[in-house]
């Protein structure tokens, strides 16, 4: 049962895995045929054609290898200086930069030349290469947005989970009570495990965040109303000042690192909530903060990747995963000690963070990603706005075929860090807990 599972959760992140890709070409597709430019195909995969049908002027198919996906537009490069496809060069730099050209060209019919990318206006261009990454993010918002509105998030709440015995230090070396250790200021209050404290002191409390504050800046009495047995009762502590864990402004713990503030002396319950939709929004703001400072984190976590894959150490929680590495948590995801409906929004949650990444990262503005073609337009853009303005001659579109060397570099680089990623991902996968 657990391996039927596992197969179930891996099919089911792979739907998953191809409809991004195809939702993200769509948006590629449907831009291009909008300003008029002719697309021969679209295809889901890279690879051998497992299937393909041909519909009007575009062919639109499924290859082998869900690892990506593309749509070909005509004319992606301008021509050479002598306005056609030049001949390939003994340089291996302006052998490139001419393949470019060339494979930009291929298929071109009669009429085509008024349906070439390049001969697009700029933010035309923009449009059509940032739709790709946009529709990721809409689907990426639109999941996130659902599964916590209705499914829930996992969180601490205002329940109490278990009350501690004595005062002791966040820093100690143990949650043991030494010796003429005083009692805590909820164990003396009265506070009891399955307590859901309603108000601090006569302040309306709906959720963890808010009572922790609260809690941390009193010290000194302080009245908490609680919930039990369906009844309200309010009760009296004294809080007192301790050394308790440092957190940052989401809520995560900051390893090793701790603050004197006010002390009750309780861990709250864990438990499923439904979020509003400014709750919802908030969160979803903090996971695009996260995803872009992981992204720009990504070069420091080689090394550990490195020791990960080859010497044996332990994988970190917030190392960077491939398609095979989230597949593998996809499979996972059935297998958790969760109710059914937890299950499938993890696996959505997934998805929808996979999402997120297509997008973040398709907008650096490298080639051969989106953002390089992105900022190829702008550039261009901005070169005839300045002609234009300082009354000189127009410099033409801007050749991003020139760019191709380097974009063959960071296609390298990026080919490197996946086979890093993939074989860590084999040999020492990162697993649900």
């Amino acid at each position: 049962m657990t391996a039927l599972m596992t197969v179930l959760g891996i099919v089911v992140f792979v739907v998953g895995l191809l409809f991004s890709i195809a939702w993200h070409e769509l948006g590629h597709l449907s831009t291009a045929k909008m300003f008029g430019i002719r697309v021969p195909q679209y295809m889901v995969g890279f690879g051998p054609t497992i299937f393909s049908r041909k519909k009007g002027e575009t062919e639109y198919g499924i290859k082998a290898v869900p690892l990506g996906g593309y749509i070909r537009m005509i004319g992606m490069f301008p021509p050479g200086e002598d306005g056609r496809i030049s001949a390939r060069s003994t340089s291996p730099w302006r052998g490139m930069i001419e393949d470019a050209r060339s494979a930009a060209f291929e298929e071109l019919q009669p009429g085509d030349e008024s349906r070439l990318f390049y001969t697009r206006k700029p933010w035309k261009r923009v449009i059509v290469m940032f739709a790709g990454p946009f529709m990721n993010l809409v689907l990426a918002v639109a999941i996130f947005l659902g599964v916590m509105m209705s499914f829930g998030v996992n969180t601490q709440t205002t329940t109490v989970s278990t009350v501690s015995d004595c005062v002791v230090s966040a820093n100690a070396k143990t949650d043991k009570c030494p010796a003429g250790a005083k009692d805590s200021p909820a164990k003396a209050a009265g506070l009891q495990p399955r307590d859901k404290i309603v108000a601090f002191d006569g302040h309306k409390i709906d959720d963890w965040a808010t009572l922790q504050k609260d809690i941390r800046r009193t010290t000194g009495p302080a009245t908490i109303t609680v919930e039990r047995d369906g009844q309200r009762r309010t009760l009296s502590a004294d809080l007192i000042s301790n050394q308790v864990q440092k957190y940052d402004s989401k809520g995560a713990p900051v390893q090793g690192q701790y603050v004197t503030a006010g002390f009750l002396g309780f861990t709250p319950a864990s438990g499923v909530v439904q979020q509003s939709f400014g709750q919802s929004v908030n969160r979803m703001g903090d996971m695009v903060q996260s995803g872009v400072e992981s992204l720009v984190a990504l070069p420091g976590k080689i090394p550990d990747l490195w020791n990960a894959a080859f010497d044996g150490a332990e994988r970190k929680p917030d190392s960077p995963m491939g398609v095979v590495g989230a597949a593998r948590v996809g499979g996972e995801v059935f297998n958790l000690d969760i109710p059914p409906s937890q299950q499938i929004a993890t696996m959505l949650f997934l998805v929808a963070g996979f999402n997120l990444s297509l997008f973040l990262f398709n907008m650096l503005p490298l080639l051969p990603l989106d953002g390089g073609h992105i900022a190829g337009a702008l550039w261009e853009s901005l070169r005839r706005g300045l002609a234009k303005v300082f009354r000189r001659p127009d410099p033409g579109p801007f050749d991003v075929a020139r760019l191709m060397p380097v974009a063959y570099v960071v296609a390298g680089i990026f080919v490197c860090f996946t086979l890093l990623v993939l074989i860590a991902d084999v040999v020492n996968p990162v697993r649900l807990t």
